[in-house]
């Protein structure tokens, strides 16, 4: 493995490798107003949600790498103390690329990137009207991490407001990932969409409690079929088939073809892939189960 001394690498590759590797990120679209009433809009992928209650939102505005100056948000949120946040999804995408562009204070991202200002409610900074969520924010904290070139300045921010575009609500009134289409940073010039074929499901309850890896008998935990990811399907099984159950399993005829290959462990183990992928995890863990009373 390649690796990496952060005391014996330059900030600006220590960077990249860093943001090649904790992605996807969200985007935060950082709307604010400097002390003279200009509008400044710029993302940040340094950003995520950290509480409920209070309802608190932090993003990271660091100090510029080349030249270690500070940008015109965090003076803005620093003079204001109020910013909107909002989301970036993948029909504005482009537009929100050119806000990324060093423009000078004075000049108004809305206007450049072809953005809509929609008058916030409780704080000052305008609302992108494209975006499909919205969040007005009041600024709690701002946390300096450094003084050099790549540091951050934590931007604390308690939702005072929140604005979602109906048109992204399933029909039981929650977010619905293919609707809403958000976009997140990778490293460098990457980025990906969260929806379509990307978008799946883990059903995992946190008051169940699964058996896990320790629980699977050593011939079913080091198989050469079943992936980490197969055998956590399994695992997260509350428990597992009883000896009686898993040897019934043997008049299936799926089982019987299996059971009729030379290297029964390895067919039986296939099938329990293939039953996992049709979402059938109990049958899958007889399958997988039963070389092991053979």
């Amino acid at each position: 493995m390649l690796t990496i001394d952060p005391t014996q690498i330059s900030t600006k590759d220590l960077h990249q490798y860093i943001l090649g590797a904790v992605a996807p990120r969200p985007i935060a679209f950082a709307s604010t107003l400097s002390a003279d009433g200009v509008p400044n809009l710029a993302p940040y992928s340094f950003f995520n949600a950290f509480s409920s209650n209070p309802p608190i939102l932090i993003f990271s505005s660091n100090r510029r790498v080349s030249n270690n100056t500070t940008k015109d948000t965090l003076k803005n949120v620093e003079d204001t103390g109020e910013v909107v946040i909002n989301v970036v999804s993948h029909p504005i995408v482009r537009q929100m690329a050119l806000c990324s562009v060093e423009y000078d204070a004075s000049v108004n991202e809305f206007e450049k990137a072809g953005f809509t200002p929609l008058p916030s409610e409780r704080v000052k900074p305008f609302r992108v009207a494209e975006s499909p969520v919205q969040m007005e924010c009041k600024v709690e904290q701002i946390l300096p991490l450094g003084e050099k070139g790549g540091a951050g300045n934590l931007i604390i921010c308690r939702i005072v407001l929140m604005h979602i575009d109906e048109r992204v609500l399933s029909e039981t009134g929650r977010i619905d990932p293919h609707k809403i289409d958000l976009v997140a940073r990778m490293g460098r010039f990457f980025y990906t969409r969260a929806s379509g074929p990307a978008i799946f499901e883990i059903q995992q309850t946190v008051t169940a409690i699964g058996v896990g890896f320790d629980a699977l008998p050593p011939g079913l935990r080091h198989s050469t079929v079943l992936t980490g990811n197969d055998l956590g399907h399994i695992a997260a099984l509350t428990v597992l088939p009883p000896k009686e159950e898993v040897l019934a399993l043997a008049t299936d005829e799926r089982v019987k073809a299996a059971l009729m290959q030379e290297d029964k462990r390895t067919a039986l183990h296939r099938l329990a892939q293939a039953l996992i992928e049709q979402k059938d995890v109990e049958m899958a863990a007889k399958a997988a189960l039963l070389p092991e009373y053979l």
